[in-house]
């Protein structure tokens, strides 16, 4: 549910600016007003609350979601000594971002973050700044051209050293199952032995109002997202080594003091090591 990546050239390069569509509701735009953010407009405060109205628990989710990103981020940083990350489908920023969690504990820390909304890519380059020691950079990259993100992550990144893969929310707009799980293995592919994979998707398993509520949310317009089973979730883990606990709720997931939404909710991930 955070936004989707499309083709676009990479941030600081020279290109047709992109034009802002302020008719459609965008994701990355709704999630950041759920969120309590102003990066949004009305038609995306409009699709939020029609959402909400079928689902109030949407808020919680988005909750839910960003707090299990944070959590597993600071895992990976402090206990898996991870000192570089690639976060595709970057959404728009807010609190503790990627670069954020990751810099107060390893200011060494690079990130690369990867979407394509022309309103997350001009604040990406104005709020997006990492520290002196590590390095901060943006990609206007496209989810269904891994390949391609790569190369240009390759640009930050070290493919000789582990790589923490964030996929916050992302791969739900991806409809068909298996084109998902292919992207997400092509992005791990040359990743080195001792990588991450950080991910965490949407679900009906605990209301079936949140299908109801994303079935009205897939017809306004917007870039459909598509609900997956746990047992799909964690599909995307395969041939990885899951840390404890598994895929479970996200709030379920190493929970900290911060947590404050219901244990069960309609987010589910996992954190998982390449052999």
């Amino acid at each position: 549910m955070e936004s989707p990546t499309t083709g676009q050239p990479e941030a600081g390069e020279a290109g047709a600016p992109q034009k802002i569509d302020t008719s459609v509701p965008h994701s990355a735009r709704i999630w950041n007003y759920w969120l309590g953010g102003k990066d949004n407009f009305a038609v995306d405060r409009a699709a939020g609350d029609q959402y909400r109205q079928v689902f109030p628990g949407v808020v919680d989710v988005a909750r839910a979601s960003r707090q299990f990103l944070v959590r597993s981020i600071r895992f990976l940083a402090a206990e898996a000594g991870i000192r570089q990350f690639l976060d595709v489908g970057t959404g728009l920023p807010t609190a503790n971002n990627t670069h954020e969690v990751a810099q107060r504990i390893a200011p060494d820390a690079r990130i690369v973050y990867v979407d394509s909304d022309p309103l997350v890519l001009a604040h990406a380059r104005a709020l997006l700044v990492g520290t002196a020691e590590g390095r901060t950079a943006y990609i206007d990259g496209d989810l269904h051209r891994p390949a391609e993100v790569i190369a240009e992550a390759a640009k930050t990144l070290d493919f000789e050293r582990p790589v923490g893969l964030i996929l916050s929310g992302v791969l739900g707009h991806v409809p068909d199952y298996e084109a998902a799980r292919s992207i997400a293995r092509q992005l791990l592919a040359p990743l080195p032995s001792g990588s991450y994979l950080s991910l965490n998707d949407g679900t009906s398993l605990i209301s079936a109002e949140m299908q109801k509520a994303q079935d009205d949310y897939n017809d306004t317009g917007a870039t459909p997202y598509t609900l997956r089973s746990p047992e799909q979730i964690a599909g995307f883990f395969d041939g990885l080594e899951l840390v404890e606990p598994g895929v479970v709720p996200c709030p379920q997931w190493r929970p900290d003091d911060a947590v404050d939404t219901p244990a069960d909710i309609d987010a589910f991930g996992g954190v998982a090591r390449k052999p």
